[in-house]
Parts: C-alpha cells; structure tokens; sequence
C-alpha cells in the first residue's frame, strides 16, 4: 500500500502526543531525526538553569544545598527514572556518567560472582556492543583475571555455557536498533548460573522496560538522549536490591558514604544503591535532566509508555515503508528488525557506497541523523515531538540526495571530528 503526504498529515491529525512537541525548542527548517544521540533542548531548561546561576547559586550561594534542595538530586531523579524503567523507589541514582556507572556495576557483579561462582571466569557481550562498553569489560577483565568473550546476538543463547560471571548487554543496540528480550535473556544468564547486567541508552525514555519484572541484576543507562537532559547531563544507575547491599563499588567517594557530613577517615557504604554514588554532583546538569525527565512525564497523562511506544512504531513503519517505496533502487538496506518486539526507536540503513557523505548531505538540507562506521544512516524516532511529516520530509530529502548524487560533492566527503 503506498503511503502518501496526505497519509502523513492525517496521521498527525489523529496523534494525541502531537501537543509535546511544542515542550521542545526545535529550530525552523529543521527535520530532527537524532534525539537516539541528543534529545533537544526543552523550552523550560533555559530558564530553570537560569534560575538556578541567579538565585540558586548567585543569591543562595552554599545555602541552596539545603534550601533549593540540591542534595539530593541523584536520588530525586532516581525515582522520577524509575518509572520508566521498571524499577522501585529508591532504587535508582542519577549520577555520573554510562560509562562511569558501567565501571562501578560490573566491578560489583564481578565481586558477587567471585564469591556465589569462583570457577565462573567469563564476561559475555555481543560483538558489536557499544564500545565504551567494551572497553570497561576489557579493562576490569585484565585487572580481575577474567576472559572477556564476544559474540554474535544470534549466538547469545549457546554462549551461556558453564563459566559465565556476567552477561553484559545494551538491550537495544546502538548500529540496529535490534532490541533484545530482556526477560528471555536474562532467565538464560541466570539459568547458567550467570549475572545479568543491561545498558539501556537507548532504551530508557523510548521503549517499555522493566528490569524488576525480568529479574535483571543491574542496569545502567544516559540521561541525554531519549530522556532529554543536554549533553553531558548524569547518567543513572540501577542495582536489584538483592545486590545493591553486599559489596562496595569501586568508586568509594564521600557522597557514597552513610553519613558524608561525619567527615570519618573510614568510609562506611551508605544503604541501598545511594552507595553507587561518589564525589560531588554536577547540579547545574542535574537540574536541566530535570526538565528533560518533565517532557517525559508530560506523557503520562497521554497514555505514558504504551502511547509512546505506539507512536514510536508507527513512525519507525511508516519511515521503512517510504524508503522502500521512494528509494527502493538505491542500494540501501533496512537492518533494523522489522518485528515490533524486536525493535527500538531508530531505523538503520546500510548503503555500501556514501553513507557518511549521504547523511552529511541530508544534514546540510536540514534533516538530522547521523553515520555509524562502516556503513550505517542512523534515524531516531523520539514520539514526543517527531511527526509524521517530519518523516515524510526525511525520506523526500533522502530519496533527492540519492538521485542527484549530491553527496559526492568534496564537502560532504571530509570526516568531522563527530559522526
């Protein structure tokens, strides 16, 4: 069935979420199609870090620790995670960043296994994980003695063969927006005696998920991209309560302790996950990934999470049935899953030829994406304020930057620094 610019303006019709978009600053002439890498900025950031340089710190000076409630960001934004996560109160830090946070929960998973499975001496991911990922496994792999084996997806299932500490997976991966089955995979790790530990990226914000319901061990994940905190903002951490109280994490700074105020020269772990937590929390991004977790929750009253997965599906279709119908001689393949329960909220297109100059091409007429080496056009679908005509505009662009070759110019062809 052909699908038309009417179809897509009727489907923006007919879109209860349509009035979000109108949270976010999205600049004119714009098709923005890389909120799975950087969400936009929220109209209500500006004036509340504003606020906060002014009257918080300007006026307020040390006193806002207590009176504008500074303190205890990470675990106020935590909770507010939490819902759209699968997780309990209490039971999430926003704090540092992914990569520092994976560092912290594979260091304690590795403790745990050390203890519940010395002979179990395995890390497992998937070839194509994210790669900081990677590197925070080769490294504390080579410090703890362990062997860091990669993957293919498929192969997932017949790795989880006695020996295995820890399965670390993103649950939708960065190059695909394949999404695996995080309860199916996680009752595979634990049945081979396995810890199970999840990235969530580019999940959190953008797909239902429920680590308590699939029994997931740990979780970590970042607050810039579907969760539309600006760049750099914390990240966040998630332990299962069974854990989060058995082991220190490396990271033993003074906001992770009981009582940082004691000034004791011996740490003692503070409760619970608060002990994921190490120095000084940088406020002033905490407070933007505040109002970017309130264009989330502006969801809720729309249907929340089932709502923006629904839309979220429906943009991702329509957008693989466009570049079928309108650039279907192109050399382009689709290698993002076609089966909704194994899809995330991006589209990915491999093309052998110009995929970087392509999506350099596309950017310079105004529609975002992004390139992933060697050969991959990256789309992010976010419900709250991508449209139905944005991805009618994004194919159009597409399907004319392919038929003029314009992505051979010299221009599009010199690397930047960020793809």
């Amino acid at each position: 069935m052909t699908t038309t610019h009417l179809d897509c303006r009727a489907l923006d019709t007919a879109d209860a979420l349509r009035p979000l978009r109108d949270l976010f600053v999205l600049p004119a002439g714009v098709t923005y199609l890389d909120g799975n890498s950087l969400g936009p900025l929220p109209r209500a950031t500006a004036a509340r870090v504003a606020k906060a340089i002014e009257d918080e710190w300007g006026r307020g000076l040390i006193r806002s620790w207590n009176d504008a409630g500074w303190f205890d960001l990470p675990q106020r934004l935590g909770n507010r995670i939490a819902r759209w996560i699968g997780a309990g109160q209490g039971e999430v830090v926003a704090t540092d960043t992914t990569s520092v946070n994976l560092y912290k929960v594979l260091s304690a998973a590795l403790s745990i296994a050390a203890q519940d499975a010395p002979k179990h001496r395995l890390v497992v991911s998937e070839r194509s994980n994210f790669p900081t990922d990677l590197y925070i496994a080769q490294a504390l792999c080579a410090e703890r003695g362990y062997t860091l084996k990669l993957v293919e997806a498929g192969k997932i299932p017949h790795a989880l063969a006695e020996g295995v500490a820890v399965l670390m997976l993103t649950h939708v991966n960065y190059r695909t927006g394949a999404m695996h089955d995080m309860a199916a995979v996680t009752s595979n790790a634990h049945a081979a005696g396995a810890l199970a530990i999840w990235d969530l990226a580019h999940s959190a914000g953008a797909v239902p998920v429920d680590l308590r319901a699939a029994e997931a061990d740990f979780a970590v994940g970042c607050g810039y991209k579907y969760l539309n905190g600006g760049p750099g903002c914390p990240a966040f951490a998630w332990v299962h309560p069974r854990h989060a109280d058995r082991f220190w994490q490396p990271l033993a700074g003074w906001w992770g302790h009981a009582a940082p105020f004691d000034f004791t020269p011996e740490y003692r772990p503070a409760p619970g996950v608060a002990r994921y937590l190490c120095g000084t929390q940088p406020v002033l991004s905490m407070l933007a990934l505040e109002c970017g977790l309130d264009t989330l929750d502006a969801a809720l009253p729309h249907g929340g999470m089932q709502a923006l997965r629904a839309k979220s599906l429906a943009l991702t279709d329509v957008f693989i049935a466009l570049v079928e119908q309108r650039c279907g001689d192109a050399s382009l393949s689709v290698v993002t899953p076609r089966e909704h329960a194994r899809r995330g909220s991006q589209v990915c297109l491999a093309r052998a030829e110009g995929a970087y100059a392509i999506v350099q091409a596309l950017i310079a007429r105004g529609v975002i994406g992004d390139f992933r080496a060697p050969d991959i056009l990256r789309f992010g679908f976010t419900p709250l304020y991508t449209s139905f005509e944005d991805v009618w505009n994004a194919v159009e662009q597409l399907r004319q930057v392919l038929a003029s070759e314009e992505w051979r110019r010299p221009e599009f062809n010199q690397r930047n620094a960020v793809t």
